[in-house]
């Protein structure tokens, strides 16, 4: 019997229309946007500003732009996977919603949370639901909406986060297409310094959590940064060495957009030159779980079938990873 692989088939996006530049906030913050730049790669990052609208909102767009795209009868999907750190509301879980509202009434569905590595983790869950044999349409969207979650007081995280989504649908591949390998890491260690302090089970929130912005992220930029270069630049070499890869064999790195610097550390690692990076850090900051469809959108149309491609993720917990993939279109 052939082998099973999944496959990505189609790719959909969405960022919100408000753009907040690196301009309005030096007007926000004791910053510039000098130092902004130099220091995180960011321009500007697409901020939600529709009353009332969440992370389902914007999961929904890009869910809607990849159906309207592919011409997929969403009937036709079987699972819906959410990839998200900042669900609608506690408890509902948020992918239900957005499978019913795109009309995939036949579908089961789920949310997945693995902070910034939630995508990466996803597509792991999704092509393991392929290549069981049992469904043949999965739908695998990261979406965030971080400007609900962020202090835009504190100058260390709001220049770093913005608002989006970005899908990507599996399906069958009997050529050896799509996944092909994955290394998938965690350490509990990073809870002490990516986090929201109140709010979850160990500290419900109170009116005073409040006051003092325990709601909102916080993050050791310094440690964080490190873990991160460490991290994700050595998954991605030692998936490249596993799967006997030179740098000449890989097309693209496709790396989670938290910071130009950890881009250009891991890219430097696997000896991969600026032209085989995808980058769109400047137009939308750090989308959490969008960062990585969203460039696999902005850079579809130079993707070629058969492509070597590798993912690569590093997220708050700490949660990191690289997944080594073949173009299936």
């Amino acid at each position: 019997m052939t082998k099973i692989t999944a496959a990505i088939t189609a790719i959909g996006g969405y960022v919100p229309d408000f753009v907040l530049t690196n301009a309005m906030l030096e007007t926000m913050v004791d910053t510039n946007d000098e130092w902004i730049y130099t220091r995180t790669g960011i321009k500007e990052r697409r901020i939600l500003k529709e009353e009332a609208q969440g992370t389902s909102y914007l999961a929904i767009k890009a869910a809607q732009d990849l159906i309207n795209k592919k011409g997929l009868d969403p009937k036709e999907i079987d699972l819906v996977i959410l990839a998200t750190a900042t669900p609608d509301m506690p408890v509902a879980l948020t992918g239900p919603y957005v499978a019913s509202e795109i009309g995939a009434t036949n579908a089961f569905s789920f949310d997945l949370q693995a902070a910034c590595s939630s995508f990466l983790y996803g597509v792991s869950v999704a092509s393991k639901y392929i290549e069981s044999g049992k469904y043949k349409k999965v739908l695998l969207i990261g979406a965030d909406k971080m400007s609900s979650i962020i202090d835009y007081t504190d100058r260390a995280t709001c220049i770093i986060f913005g608002d989006g989504a970005g899908a990507a649908l599996f399906e069958p591949n009997y050529e050896g297409l799509g996944i092909q390998d994955e290394l998938l890491r965690s350490d509990g260690i990073g809870r002490n310094y990516l986090h929201i302090k109140a709010g979850g089970s160990v500290y419900p929130i109170t009116e005073q959590d409040i006051k003092d912005k325990k709601h909102f992220v916080y993050q050791d930029g310094r440690t964080v940064f490190k873990y991160a270069v460490s991290g994700m630049s050595g998954v991605a070499a030692e998936i490249l060495e596993r799967n006997k890869l030179t740098k000449e064999d890989v097309q693209w790195l496709t790396p989670h957009q938290a910071n130009k610097r950890i881009i250009d550390a891991t890219a430097e690692r696997i000896g991969l030159t600026e032209d085989k990076v995808m980058v769109n850090i400047h137009k939308y900051g750090n989308t959490t779980s969008a960062t990585i469809p969203l460039a696999l959108k902005d850079y579809e149309n130079q993707l070629k079938k058969g492509d070597n491609i590798i993912l690569a993720a590093f997220g708050g917990g700490f949660t990191w990873g690289a997944i080594y993939l073949k173009w299936a279109y």
